[in-house]
Parts: structure tokens; sequence; C-alpha cells
């Protein structure tokens, strides 16, 4: 059985609509909330690839959270390894971060829905490829990230450029949230600490513009969404063709 290794920072934060689909193609995911789990060691190799989340800190908020540098380390192994890896939001940030880009606050916070452009790079991506000539998709994050010395940017919007990037083959970085279903985006709305950061931009969004952004556009959404993670597995499965894994 293909096993997956899911790194998670916060309980609200989950692989939603990529959940079914990774249980569809017949993975063992195993969750680390290193929340929880705190600095441990984690042996990247014995998996078939990495998914890290998003959550609310900061990449440089290590002196808050020593696990960051931990996760680093650990993302940095996965991709020497050749491992697929895939980070979304924080997780994006992270894969940066282990690729010794720099990740800082963005000029202004994206949450809701927001018009994202795929990048002259993204139609030859087996990814991007299914991305129109806009799409939109929903965001909440506040920082960014400088693109990765070796990277292809592949999608960007006018208030953070580098919104996805490809490293090597198997390598990609999302800052938005294509992994959204509408009882994931309830949650988050119900969620303290994202109410709190919502109504600090309540003069350019608010819940009931998210719900009415919601109502347009999570039909096509989730159709991306399928269709370009459906892409990402293949992956999983060419990479599991190159190497073999030791035994647990």
């Amino acid at each position: 059985m293909r096993k997956l290794l899911v790194f998670q920072h916060v309980a609200y934060e989950v692989l939603g609509t990529l959940d079914a689909q990774f249980k569809a193609a017949g993975f063992r995911i195993r969750y680390v909330n290193f929340a929880r789990a705190g600095t441990q060691r984690l042996d990247v190799r014995r998996y078939h690839g990495l998914v890290v989340l998003g959550g609310p800190m900061s990449v440089n908020d290590v002196a808050r959270y020593p696990h960051l540098l931990a996760e680093t380390d650990a993302i940095a192994e996965a991709i020497d390894a050749g491992l697929p890896v895939l980070g979304i939001c924080l997780g994006a940030q992270l894969i940066a971060s282990a690729l010794a880009a720099s990740v800082r606050p963005n000029a202004v916070k994206e949450i809701g829905w927001s018009t994202v452009t795929p990048t002259a790079a993204a139609r030859k991506d087996s990814l991007f490829k299914h991305f129109r000539s806009t799409e939109h998709i929903f965001q909440w994050h506040g920082d960014t990230f400088d693109l990765p010395q070796g990277a292809t940017l592949l999608a960007e919007t006018r208030d953070c450029k580098h919104q996805a990037f490809r490293y090597g083959n198997d390598v990609y970085g999302l800052q938005f949230h294509l992994e959204v279903d509408p009882p994931l985006i309830e949650r988050w709305l119900a969620t303290p600490a994202m109410c709190e950061e919502l109504d600090e931009l309540r003069e350019s969004t608010s819940a009931e513009r998210i719900r009415a952004g919601t109502q347009r556009h999570i039909v096509r959404a989730m159709r991306l969404s399928h269709d370009v993670f459906g892409a990402f597995i293949e992956r999983f499965f060419r990479w599991r063709r190159r190497r073999a894994l030791p035994s647990r």
C-alpha cells in the first residue's frame, strides 16, 4: 500500500478534497501534527510522498514554534530523496524556505476568492495545463515568499505575484487553497482565530462576501481541484517505479 505523510499544523487545516482523492488512489495517510509532536525527527524516506498543509503561523516564527525548523529539514530531505512534495499555503512557504528562499509578510492579506492567473510556463505543466486563462480560487494568507532559485513560477495574482511554483519535476508549492469545499470554508468561517483575522479586514471583505463568492465559484474550483490534484497523484506512481522504498 502506498504511504503518504502529511504535516498538519492545526486541526482545522486539513486535506479537504485531497483526502478522498488520495484514499481512492489507495494511499494510507499518516498525519503528523508538529504542534503536538514537537521537534521529533521523521524518516520521510519511508513514505511515497509528502503533503505540507497550511497554518496560522509564519515560517519565521521559529522562536515560538521551534518545530518549524524540524519541518523544514524534513522537507529538504524529502526533496533530496526525490519524493513528490506538495505544499499548501504555509506548506508552500515552508518548501520555499527549505529551498533557501525568504518568506515575509505580503503587502496585503489575501482572504476570500481571488483571480489567479497562470503564467506562460503553466501551459506546459501537467498540473497547471488544466487552468483557464484566469481562475477564481480561495485564499487565506498574509505572508508570501521569494521564488526559490531554479523554481518555475506557475501562477500569480494582482496582490501576490508568487502564487504557485514547481521545483524540479515533482515538488509543488501552492499559496492558494485549491483543496477547499463548502463545508471546509464554513468551518474556517466559524473558527475564532480566523474570524478575528477576517474582522480586521471588514472594509475589504466579510463572511457574507466569501459565501457569495463560494456560490459563484465553488463548482469550477472543485472541478479544477480534481484535475490538478489528480495529475499530482500520478507522480506518486511514477516515483514508486523509479525508486524502491526501505522496508518499515
